[in-house]
């Protein structure tokens, strides 16, 4: 199965209603996100720090796709990034169902067409894999708008029991696992607290940019956590489970786990941690120019918190302010724009930092914590660009 004739549907979907809007802004009040498209007469400038034969094509069943952020023209991405561990199951819609179970008051049983008549939500939300990083141009990554419900909402109605801590969430993808010489089988599972879980802006999505969710992005229900790396939105999601001890499973205590040197209380230790909530992190796309005025454009991910500013620093200078786009929301991803005048002809190098309104500022890679896994990248990230004479 092939997901593009989804893909092209809700592109044509998301097309409408953004024509709709434009029609009624007039011309000349479009959002000012929709710069990111190129220009008529604007032409990407190369990359010094991209093979030729890098090319992330079109998705493919069972496997994972990256985008190339050189491409991207919109405020909702032109496709999302996919990771899968266990395969991705084809689910019978009519016949599927969410149990919510455990330490709760009342266990319960929904259809998709249950779910739907409940009160729906819409949030603009982006996030990364947890493994993103400049190896492959930070292409895991993606910004769309998703519809569904709020998980709050059920587990209130659910009723959490006083000794419940932690709220399991199970895919039905499941694959084979080797444990101390046992082959097992092992469904995809992420846990949160329940503080975690009962945030308000938590949502069980069905919908991805207007359309019904797709495969290839866990239909028919997948969990969505506003702020975390995308190995906590659990797709093709069949079950929440409430319990009282902590969840280990492999993509909790075995894998998406950063080993990186910290000091702890004084001391200096090798210590690890689940990937969870979003570090904060800005990330240079692609650099294009009309005439002799070059444009260097990137996105921002964090974890909700509010942003400072965004800042470009060329061939080791002083750091220059950025344009935030507006048009985002809290857990959207943040675009940004600098404009670059009349740049000497050659090779240059370009680098990006944002800072946060409580001041953490993204760090160059070298001053972070050294890590030994390769998950949680989020340094700076320099690139190689060359202007032409």
């Amino acid at each position: 199965m092939n997901e593009k004739p989804e893909n092209d549907s809700r592109r044509e979907l998301l097309k409408g209603s953004l024509g709709a809007g434009m029609l009624a802004l007039g011309a000349g009040a479009l959002p000012q996100w929709m710069n990111a498209a190129l220009a008529q007469d604007e032409v990407l400038v190369p990359f010094a720090d991209v093979p030729d034969s890098f090319s992330p094509g079109e998705p493919s069943p069972g496997s994972n796709h990256i985008l190339d952020t050189r491409k991207f023209d919109s405020f909702y991405t032109d496709g999302f990034y996919i990771v899968q561990h266990y395969g991705q199951p084809e689910l019978d819609v009519d016949a599927w169902r969410l149990r919510i179970t455990g330490l709760v008051e009342k266990e319960l049983s929904f259809s998709l067409a249950e779910l739907r008549q409940r009160q729906t939500v819409q949030q603009d939300i982006g996030f990364e894999c947890g493994g993103n990083g400049g190896r492959m141009f930070h292409g895991l990554v993606g910004n769309a708008r998703w519809g569904g419900i709020s998980l709050r909402s059920l587990l209130e109605e659910a009723g959490i029991r006083p000794e419940g801590k932690e709220v399991v969430f199970f895919g039905a993808d499941i694959g084979k696992e080797e444990i101390r010489g046992r082959e097992v089988d092992s469904a995809f599972a992420r846990s949160l607290s329940v503080n975690d879980a009962m945030r308000a802006e938590n949502m069980l999505a069905f919908e991805m940019n207007g359309a019904p969710l797709p495969l290839f992005h866990g239909r028919p229900l997948r969990l969505i956590v506003p702020g975390w790396y995308g190995v906590a939105n659990v797709k093709w999601l069949t079950q929440i489970h409430i319990q009282d001890t902590r969840f280990m499973g492999r993509f909790m205590g075995r894998d998406y786990v950063t080993l990186k040197r910290e000091n702890t209380g004084g001391i200096d230790r090798w210590v690890e941690n689940s990937v969870s909530r979003m570090n904060l992190k800005s990330v240079i796309s692609r650099v294009s120019r009309t005439g002799a005025t070059h444009y260097i454009d990137g996105f921002v991910l964090n974890d909700g918190t509010a942003l400072r500013n965004v800042e470009i620093s060329i061939d080791g200078g002083a750091w220059q302010p950025a344009e935030i786009l507006p048009g985002a929301s809290r857990y959207s991803w943040k675009q940004f724009r600098y404009t670059w005048r009349a740049p000497a002809a050659g090779e240059h190098t370009v680098v990006s930092r944002v800072t946060d309104i409580n001041g953490n500022t993204q760090q160059p890679q070298q001053d972070l914590p050294e890590r030994v896994s390769y998950w949680e990248e989020y340094g700076q990230f320099a690139r190689k660009v060359v202007i032409g004479s």
